[in-house]
């Protein structure tokens, strides 16, 4: 009769253990996001719900915030090139319609072997900012 409870004991105890580990949804590890790794082409781009001019807006934004460096911007053809890291990135903005568009973010030398943190924290700055209004600023006279 005991060696049946410690059997059962012991099943139980690893599906436990094997059921919390299936569905844990940690968040991705800091040195995940500052560690170079290669990173995968579907990971650079992201469908927004917002204009392609806000999304220029907010991903010019966004890149000061993280603090890299811009390097260029073409508002016309809606790109801006950036430094992070010691590599140089472009930031284009693809315009689906008048509701959605898309941020594409690429290495300029297409060497996909970068920290995805990069990527993902321009990427959460604008889904955290995406509902905040885009104010003109005053022209001094």
């Amino acid at each position: 009769m005991e060696r049946i409870r410690i059997v059962c004991l012991v099943f139980f105890t690893f599906i436990f253990i094997s059921c919390g580990a299936l569905f844990a949804n940690e968040p991705i590890n800091m040195s995940t996001l500052v560690t170079s790794q290669n990173v995968s082409f579907e990971t650079c781009n992201k469908l927004f719900n917002i204009p392609a001019e806000k999304l220029f807006y907010l991903s010019i934004s966004s890149i000061n915030a993280n603090r890299f460096q811009i390097d260029e911007i073409q508002s016309k053809t809606g790109y801006i090139l950036f430094t992070a890291v010691n590599k140089q990135f472009l930031a284009s903005i693809v315009k689906i319609d008048n509701t959605k568009s898309i941020l594409k973010i690429t290495p300029t030398n297409n060497l996909y072997y970068f920290p995805p943190g990069i990527v993902l924290n321009i990427f959460k700055y604008i889904e955290v900012n995406e509902n905040t209004p885009v104010t003109p600023v005053p022209q001094k006279s």
